[in-house]
């Protein structure tokens, strides 16, 4: 559970940011995304190697 302490004379409105932008580095809804259906390892694993392929032609592309 995230919590936000509000500190004195602080506005909601930065409280409320952040919340936002620590709910988004905790991936909380990405999390729950993920594991609303099962997944086979297999299907995990080439997802994965996917991945890995087309971030290793964006590093080849920005070397040439």
């Amino acid at each position: 559970m995230i919590k936000i302490e509000i500190k004195e004379g602080e506005k909601i409105d930065r409280a409320l940011k952040r919340y936002k932008k620590k709910h988004r580095n905790v991936k909380i809804m990405q999390n729950i995304r993920e594991n609303q259906f099962f997944t086979k390892p297999s299907v995990k694993r080439r997802r994965q190697v996917q991945k890995a392929a087309y971030i290793q032609s964006l590093r080849d592309q920005e070397e040439i």
